[in-house]
């Protein structure tokens, strides 16, 4: 549904999204009271897009009651996890479907201004957005009187400093404010003292892109496709050792085996060892999971998350202690230092899988690696410190022989030239 215009000329222009039914879901919404298009959300059982998985019309109803003063929708475009590259493609391809969701959502919600905080060093996006805002604003669906509804909307493209803790929802806010990003304490929650302190909707591009398809075809459907408790369709992005990567729309509850054939197999000659079902803070999934349904419930019931859907797909080749300490490296890198059990857990934990990688140290390193993820997970500030502990914890589950590998050996058993973490194709 998002990508279906994406192979026309010129796609991302609004003249192209009005020839493909562009902006009739925003005059049917205008025509229905606000209250009525959060209820159609709720309905559909849209969940948010940007890893979570929170049921986003129930999101925007824990908004109090207006009060006269401003309230606003956030748009967390920081696509910034190791292995997410959804949001970037359709912002680029088909902005004016993100433009015309965020103006129904501030219409559901009552907001008169939507800011879209995006990631800063994707230029090429951040003016592309800029000059999809300036044609929906002369175009009149922006501004003063949308499409003479009384409505007032306008939306503010934000470009961030590429941080990746500014993905955390309060973390952003702080940042769009013009203060250091780093996460608030909760409660207060943003929906009740958000941005400015004032009543706030955060929600993923995705999200919020995703309301035309529901206000112009229904919430049931919407909710026909997917599953049970995980409506819809969505994008699955595909790195690593397959034969085409890319972006691969569809339905909530498809497999990887699925998705794989999509993509043409494996490299040649090569068999999966491992992946991620949701970007690399997810706990890893090998080959026995390829037929786990990508859902919220069946991949949380199999011990990870569904994310973001970022999979990266890894071969027999790659060294699974480097793959994680590369991952480990981010996260430490990335730790805004804010709470102690982040900002000394991941420097600890990248000192110990160093020496694991060149095949030093003792087994009970392994221990020792599993006792500072627990003294992080759980008593981080906010998500990043748990993300980062999740690599570790399940590839010792599942791959515990090859780390002690590394010790036997004294040293990194893979051939690192053959060990491409993320070749497309062939290496």
């Amino acid at each position: 549904m998002l990508s279906k215009h994406w192979n026309q000329d010129q796609s991302w222009t609004l003249d192209s999204y009005e020839r493909n039914g562009g902006y009739q879901a925003l005059r049917k919404a205008l025509a229905m009271e606000p209250e009525d298009v959060v209820s159609q959300v709720k309905d559909s059982g849209l969940r948010g897009r940007g890893g979570a998985g929170f049921p986003t019309g129930l999101k925007w109803s824990f908004l109090p009651k207006p009060d006269g003063n401003p309230r606003y929708l956030v748009i967390n475009a920081d696509e910034s996890e190791p292995g997410t590259c959804k949001d970037i493609p359709l912002m680029m391809a088909t902005p004016q479907y993100l433009i015309e969701g965020a103006i129904i959502t501030c219409h559901a919600i009552r907001a008169e201004r939507a800011f879209i905080y995006l990631r800063g060093e994707v230029a090429h996006v951040y003016r592309r957005l800029l000059s999809a805002v300036e044609e929906a604003r002369a175009a009149g669906y922006l501004g003063e009187n949308v499409l003479g509804s009384g409505k007032n909307i306008d939306i503010v493209v934000h470009a961030g400093a590429g941080a990746y803790i500014c993905g955390e929802e309060t973390a952003l806010l702080d940042s769009l404010e013009g203060r250091r990003g780093q996460p608030r304490l909760k409660p207060p929650f943003p929906a009740v003292a958000g941005l400015y302190a004032r009543p706030t909707v955060v929600n993923n591009v995705e999200s919020i892109a995703s309301v035309p398809c529901i206000i112009e075809n229904g919430s049931a459907w919407f909710s026909g496709m997917g599953t049970a408790k995980s409506a819809g369709f969505g994008f699955f992005s595909l790195s690593g050792h397959v034969q085409r990567p890319g972006q691969y729309e569809a339905p909530l509850g498809i497999t990887l085996r699925e998705l794989i054939e999509m993509a043409g197999g494996m490299r040649e000659g090569h068999e999966l060892k491992f992946w991620t079902p949701g970007g690399s803070s997810t706990p890893m999934f090998t080959a026995e999971h390829l037929d786990t349904p990508l859902d919220f419930e069946s991949t949380g019931a199999a011990g990870s998350m569904l994310g973001t859907r970022a999979l990266q797909i890894f071969d027999e080749t790659v060294c699974v202690v480097r793959a994680v300490l590369r991952w480990t490296e981010f996260y430490a890198h990335e730790s805004c230092g804010k709470c102690t059990p982040c900002r000394e857990g991941t420097y600890w934990l990248v000192q110990v899988l160093r020496q694991l990688e060149n095949g030093q140290g003792v087994p009970e390193d392994l221990e020792r690696l599993l006792d500072i993820c627990d003294n992080i997970l759980g008593r981080s500030f906010c998500a990043l410190g748990d993300g980062a502990t999740s690599p570790i914890s399940s590839s010792i589950k599942y791959f515990r022989d090859e780390y002690l590998l590394h010790l036997s050996e004294g040293r990194c058993p893979f051939d690192p030239v053959k060990s491409t973490l993320f070749a497309g194709v062939n290496a």
